[in-house]
């Protein structure tokens, strides 16, 4: 109710004393762009006390040596078996690199990962057990991650430590692979993702690093109250590109908060997705993505900051806030796949600097789409799209191609100051564009 009060006290004193326009945005920092009432869960960054999650469970007092070159699965899944005939606890991994392949948490089970300690993920894939699972927007059987989390209320992640998915195999039996033929898929070569966290509610990953990851970094698929709040999440780009190690993969959920987080991937930062095929909103292992707020956060090296797609059908209700964008290749990237009828509506990027090689992004997305027989191309909508109160360098400003199956609707610019190396514009691909105070390379545009 405190809360509460002083935030009501906050936009009272806010409207008294700012000019009309400022009060519109005092508003909108309080509602979805849909205009629904953000509720105060979002509003609750605090931090989750391990100690408060039940007893400590140090791996090294269940049969768990400290020595980094050896794969300790059975040991360490030990613990966590302890841990849950006892009434659940905390997993502790101490000082020091331990690896292992598959862990897979149990009801009131979580995991801590001390500073200094590293949780480490075998590189052999044999480590990972074939099971029913969820990738790239289909339910199918596939390689269990690091760590899994399966139907657990309240599941957390917690620490200043590491879990590193040591994927450089990975990464060069994939580049290896491509070498022999251009057109494989990204499933052709046998990868496991760090973290997947599949039907959990009101889950908390807090202050991990997560690195090096052999295929996705974290994935959460058919969650509900997700925070994500201060993780360090990096994979290379270069020397060897990790490929497709995407920070961030939302995929059917809803009320997800990310905030404070550093992301550097070679792919997509934070990616939105949902399933994908010529019937997809048809398979209820599908579904919706709606209710996000990404804030505060830090974006390096990315294919893009935030992407729709490439496999979704709906996502709405997605805030992008308060970020700093250093080196992406698109800051909104809106992936219009063929195959899959798409609606991403009511999203708002806005209070952003930096730089990236593209402002926004709308183009088809052909890559392994497959029309599986249908005859008809289905039709997909972006609408309600506003990009607000951005400061960024880029190299294009408008970077969008569209093809009649692809319908843009109300899209609106605001307060944008671009310099970009092609500052051309096209207003007759969106229907319904508004453009106010926007400058391109100094020039007001409209």
């Amino acid at each position: 109710m405190k809360k509460i009060c002083l935030l009501f006290l906050a936009i009272s004193t806010f409207s008294c004393n700012q000019e009309p326009k400022q009060e519109t945005n005092a508003k909108n920092e309080n509602t979805f762009p849909d205009g629904t009432i953000i509720p105060d869960w979002f509003l609750d960054d605090s931090k989750i006390n391990p100690t408060e999650l039940g007893k400590f469970y140090n791996i090294i007092d269940y049969g768990v040596v400290n020595d980094s070159t050896i794969i300790q699965t059975e040991a360490i899944q030990h613990t966590i078996d302890e841990a849950y005939k006892n009434g659940g606890g905390v997993i502790v991994i101490p000082n020091g690199t331990y690896m292992s392949g598959a862990l897979f948490f149990k009801p009131n089970t979580h995991l801590h990962v001390v500073e200094g300690g590293v949780l480490k993920g075998s590189d052999n894939i044999e480590d990972y057990p074939f099971k029913p699972s969820r990738i790239e927007g289909q339910s199918i059987e596939y390689f269990s991650a690091l760590v899994n989390a399966f139907g657990i209320n309240g599941f957390t992640i917690t620490g200043k430590g590491t879990i590193d998915g040591n994927g450089l195999k990975f990464w060069k039996a994939f580049w290896q692979r491509r070498e022999e033929n251009p057109d494989c898929t990204n499933l052709e070569v046998s990868r496991p993702r760090l973290v997947f966290i599949w039907k959990c509610d009101n889950v908390q990953v807090q202050d991990v690093r997560l690195h090096n990851s052999g295929f996705w970094t974290s994935h959460y698929y058919q969650c509900n109250n997700v925070k994500i709040i201060d993780l360090h999440i990096a994979s290379p780009h270069e020397p060897i590109k990790a490929p497709s190690t995407d920070a961030i993969d939302i995929d059917v959920c809803s009320n997800v908060l990310i905030k404070g987080c550093y992301m550097a991937v070679n792919d997509d930062a934070i990616a939105i997705k949902g399933g994908k095929g010529p019937w997809a909103d048809k398979d209820p292992s599908n579904g919706e993505n709606k209710n996000i707020i990404i804030e505060d956060c830090e974006f390096g090296f990315c294919h893009a900051a935030l992407t729709n797609g490439s496999e979704s059908i709906h996502n709405k209700n997605i805030i992008m806030r308060n970020c700093k964008v250093t080196d992406a290749k698109r800051l909104l990237w809106l992936k219009m796949r063929p195959d899959t009828a798409q609606n991403y509506e009511y999203i708002t990027i806005e209070n952003i600097t930096g730089q990236a090689h593209s402002f926004i992004y709308i183009k088809p997305w052909t890559q392994f789409f497959d029309l599986k027989g249908r005859e008809d191309v289905p039709l997909s909508y972006s609408n309600n799209i506003t990009m607000r109160n951005i400061d960024l360098k880029c190299d294009i400003f408008y970077d969008m191609k569209i093809t009649e199956y692809d319908k843009l609707s109300n899209f609106t610019f605001e307060n944008i100051n671009v310099d970009a190396e092609n500052g051309a514009y096209d207003k007759t691909i969106i229907d319904g564009l508004s453009l106010n105070n926007v400058k391109v390379n100094g020039k007001l545009i409209n």
